[in-house]
């Protein structure tokens, strides 16, 4: 089946085969940071977002899809110039392994769109459906903080 849909700010007509997930059309279509993890929307590795909102990827099938606007870690770069909480991310050390990074990183991306001044409790909430086991998440609470700082600096 033929669907259109917005991938990182480009249009794309594609082919998904029936029970294509949207996980793995957007593997298919180059976009490397967003990671098989449990496979059951219960790590958050390969979180998106859809339509401006944070969603699992393996959780939704690709034809589900058509017509929506899909970003990933790689379409927040604008210009050359990193999305602030991933320059955050890099400069708190919330970046270890790297394989939750993407996930943590959109998830954040929701959470700031819709409350540029969470407290800490609120940046727990926004990022508790996304799975690290190389840190203790304190690293990536600072990450937010940082990025929602240098939002108030941009302003």
């Amino acid at each position: 089946m033929s669907i259109t849909l917005t991938i990182n700010g480009q249009g794309r007509a594609v082919e998904v085969a029936p029970g294509e997930t949207l996980l793995e059309l957007l593997r298919r279509a180059g976009c490397k940071s967003v990671k098989l993890g449990c496979d059951t929307g219960d790590c958050g590795t390969c979180a998106v977002l859809l339509n401006g909102r944070a969603v699992n990827a393996c959780m939704l099938l690709a034809v589900a899809c058509d017509g929506c606007s899909v970003t990933t870690v790689e379409g927040l770069e604008v210009e050359g110039r990193l999305h602030d909480l991933q320059s955050a991310s890099l400069d708190s050390g919330g970046v270890q392994c790297g394989f939750c990074t993407p996930g943590m990183i959109m998830a954040a991306v929701d959470l700031l769109s819709r409350n540029p001044h969470p407290t800490d409790e609120e940046i727990r909430a926004g990022l508790a459906g996304n799975l690290c086991r190389c840190t203790g998440y304190v690293k990536q609470i600072a990450a937010v903080r940082m990025a929602h700082a240098e939002v108030d600096d941009h302003d």
